[in-house]
């Protein structure tokens, strides 16, 4: 049976390059409909952890991932639906160009291929700054690139002028793609960045609270809202069900902390409620600020985020880094993945942390980054040996280990490697992955936390 979900409007932002002005509009546009009462599902093409946080202000809802490289085409529509219930409108911001996506696989994990299973029209976001009548020319070649996608209207960004945007209107009168938005250049609606993209909203809540502002107050200004919803209306039926996260019933509900707060901002929504669905009493805790885990906790999860930028702050919280280091040492299961795999490390950037993993770590000019195939080396906390799963590296550090413990991934492209590490209840790595794509981490990882 197809759910009410699988009918919500919807639309994909996309445009044709990074930098084109994608995350000011699908932001913008979805805190403008907010504004108007409507209750609007956030989702982000990829693996981008920080723009969801956008997204997150901008609706009150959860924003959340649609990749299909991490957890497959398949999967897409099912867990769209599962964010967009009970909503009246979804946009979906896209990644990088449309028709960019997994290095040497085609359009797979790309905008386009998101906007082809979601059955949606995309909304083109063009940089017109540095041009007039080619636009059109560049519009053309995107809307005719690919027949299966829609391209359902242009929304032209960085205008300089009145006399520019006639120009460009003029140009485009042919194409038929219509114009559904004109914005101005507007330097206030930027968002600062660093070694690894945007600041993420944890870190600046104020200030992103009146950046989210001055984007919906842009595009409601420029932008025609009704004609956009009216595209979104015209989205076909998804056709499939909702994901749901599978529920164990019965027995303890182990205590599973969850680290929080603006030095660990990267995770999966989808996460929290399979651990929960699998029996967990999910606890959130900040360890730039608390000194204790939650009480009772059985079982330790530290995803993503910054610890390099708050590595001081990590490193005077003692009580909690020994708090950490014990409950790691009596066998309890800890899955950390990248910040968290730097938190656990004997120091980052000569400051002491967590000492549970016999490993330095510090800053590098190198950035890691792109998509992973690896095979689980050995049984650990979170999957037996053999499991494949897929993942993503995106960092600018680099661990050095000692000895005593096992690898955690085999990992193939972009070349032969071990990665991470596994030691007793400890699951550490540099790989971000994607639990729906394998229910069975969750339910394992709590099994272990009610037996440890």
């Amino acid at each position: 049976m197809v759910n009410p979900s699988s009918s919500v409007p919807r639309l994909v932002v996309a445009a044709p390059s990074s930098g084109s002005g994608k995350t000011t509009v699908a932001t913008g546009l979805m805190a403008a409909f907010a504004a108007r009462g409507l209750a609007v599902s956030p989702h982000k093409v990829g693996p981008d952890y920080i723009d969801p946080g956008y997204h997150t202000l901008a609706t009150g809802r959860p924003g959340r991932n649609l990749d299909a490289y991490l957890c497959g085409p398949d999967l897409v529509g099912p867990l769209f639906a599962h964010g967009a219930r009970g909503c009246d409108l979804a946009v979906v911001e896209g990644v990088m160009g449309l028709y960019d996506g997994a290095a040497g696989q085609g359009e797979l994990a790309s905008t386009a291929q998101v906007a082809k299973v979601l059955r949606a029209p995309v909304v083109l976001v063009v940089d017109a700054s540095s041009q007039s009548r080619s636009v059109a020319a560049l519009v053309h070649g995107f809307a005719s690139w690919d027949p299966e996608v829609r391209i359902g209207g242009v929304i032209l960004n960085k205008v300089g002028s009145d006399r520019h945007e006639a120009l460009l209107r003029e140009a485009l009168d042919a194409s038929g793609v219509p114009v559904l938005g004109v914005l101005r250049r507007a330097p206030q609606v930027d968002t600062p960045s660093r070694h690894l993209g945007l600041v993420p909203v944890a870190e600046r809540r104020a200030a992103a609270v009146e950046a989210v502002a001055a984007m919906a107050a842009q595009v409601e200004a420029g932008c025609d809202l009704e004609a956009l919803a009216g595209l979104a209306r015209g989205a076909g039926p998804l056709g499939c069900g909702e994901w749901e996260p599978p529920v164990v019933s019965g027995g303890r509900r182990p205590v599973v902390a969850v680290a929080g707060g603006a030095a660990f901002t990267f995770s999966y929504a989808e996460h929290t409620e399979l651990l929960a669905a699998a029996g967990a009493e999910v606890v959130t805790f900040d360890p730039l600020r608390d000194e204790a885990l939650p009480e009772g906790t059985a079982g330790l999860v530290i995803g993503g985020g910054f610890p390099e930028v708050y590595a001081a702050e990590l490193s005077a919280n003692e009580p909690l880094r020994r708090a950490v280091g014990e409950l790691a040492r009596s066998g309890a299961p800890v899955a950390a993945e990248c910040a968290g795999l730097l938190y656990l490390c004997r120091e980052l950037d000569g400051r002491p942390m967590c000492g549970v993993l016999d490993a330095r770590a510090r800053m590098s000019e190198r950035l890691t980054l792109g998509y992973r195939d690896a095979v689980a080396v050995g049984d650990s906390v979170l999957a037996p040996a053999g499991t494949r799963m897929r993942g993503h590296e995106f960092h600018r550090t680099v661990v050095e280990p000692g000895a005593g413990a096992a690898p955690a991934w085999g990992v193939r492209a972009p070349e032969r490697r071990v990665e991470g590490f596994v030691q007793r209840g400890v699951h550490a790595s540099y790989l971000h992955t994607h639990w729906a794509s394998e229910p069975g981490v969750a339910r394992r990882f709590v099994e272990r936390c009610r037996t440890s």
